[in-house]
């Protein structure tokens, strides 16, 4: 392993922590971010603040964790954008959840300007990006990804290489994100019926999670379900509807009907419209405690 210059766009909730882990396992990184502010706290660790986005592409890899496509779309392909800024040869890493049209554009685009490109998603919440503990959905060529793979083990706990197709990791990101949500609608549903018998929320929970359903998805919502923990979001609720109205674009792309995507979309929105799209996408489970007309479902 040897350190190398990395650019990292995006200081959100997941991309502090990624940064941060690239820093720890010693490379050299500079950071960007619209608000520059966030930059600080890395800065302090060691990374180097870029005033502008041409300026964190002077490094071998680039990495993107922004929050949907208009961002990434921006950031990479505007006039002083990654496409026009990094050096012939150097990677761009998106890390976003993006849709799967979009991906095709930048690998274009990458390939027309002489660069690498690969698609590297992750699953996790923010907590797990700051403690590496993230799933790394990895796609694109071998000769591409390789160097790449002592990154990926410093923000992740596993990395999956599902395609040499970069736009297949963001299929199987958006589609993971789809069971996510189903399952914060069934839990949020089943919460709000045995909690409207009298039923304590967090000993249901409990029981599910040991038993039929001890899993991290079920686990971790189940819990933020239960104790009415939608604030602060770890994932908020615009960006669920954001990522099921991509699963559902990538389904009629291919032709795939995805019946309850179609219905998450509807509460999310529905989420959305009422003032909750800040709240954690979790939250759905106030518009399930609220259709059973209990008196415990205001966010």
């Amino acid at each position: 392993m040897y350190g190398m210059d990395i650019g990292f766009i995006g200081l959100g909730n997941m991309g502090r922590g990624m940064a941060a882990n690239l820093i720890g396992a010693g490379h050299r990184v500079t950071v960007y971010n619209r608000s520059p502010d966030k930059a600080q706290a890395l800065v302090q660790r060691g990374a180097t603040a870029a005033r502008t986005v041409a300026e964190a592409c002077r490094a071998e890899v680039v990495f993107t964790m922004l929050a949907d496509d208009r961002a990434v779309a921006a950031v990479t392909l505007g006039p002083d954008g990654i496409a026009a800024s990094l050096p012939a040869g150097a990677t761009h890493v998106s890390s976003s959840t993006i849709s799967v049209a979009l991906s095709e554009r930048l690998a274009a685009a990458h390939a027309e300007a002489g660069q690498r490109y690969a698609a590297a998603p992750v699953f996790g919440r923010p907590e797990a990006a700051t403690a590496a503990q993230l799933f790394v959905i990895a796609a694109g060529a071998p000769e591409v990804l390789q160097p790449l793979s002592q990154l990926f083990d410093a923000i992740g706990q596993r990395t999956f290489v599902v395609s040499e197709q970069p736009h297949t990791a963001n299929l199987v990101k958006l589609s993971g994100n789809f069971l996510l949500a189903s399952a914060i609608e069934t839990i949020a549903e089943a919460v709000a019926l045995v909690s409207k018998a009298g039923i304590d929320r967090q000993q249901y929970v409990d029981i599910l999670t040991s038993t039929l359903f001890a899993a991290p998805a079920y686990q971790t919502y189940g819990g933020l379900i239960a104790r009415q923990e939608f604030e602060p979001a770890g994932f908020a609720a615009s960006l669920g509807l954001k990522d099921v109205r991509l699963v559902l674009a990538a389904g009629e792309q291919l032709e795939v009907p995805l019946p309850v995507a179609s219905l998450l979309r509807d509460r999310f929105l529905t989420l959305v419209a009422t003032g909750g799209g800040h709240l954690d996408w979790s939250a759905l489970a106030t518009l399930s405690a609220r259709d059973a007309g209990s008196s415990d479902h205001s966010a």
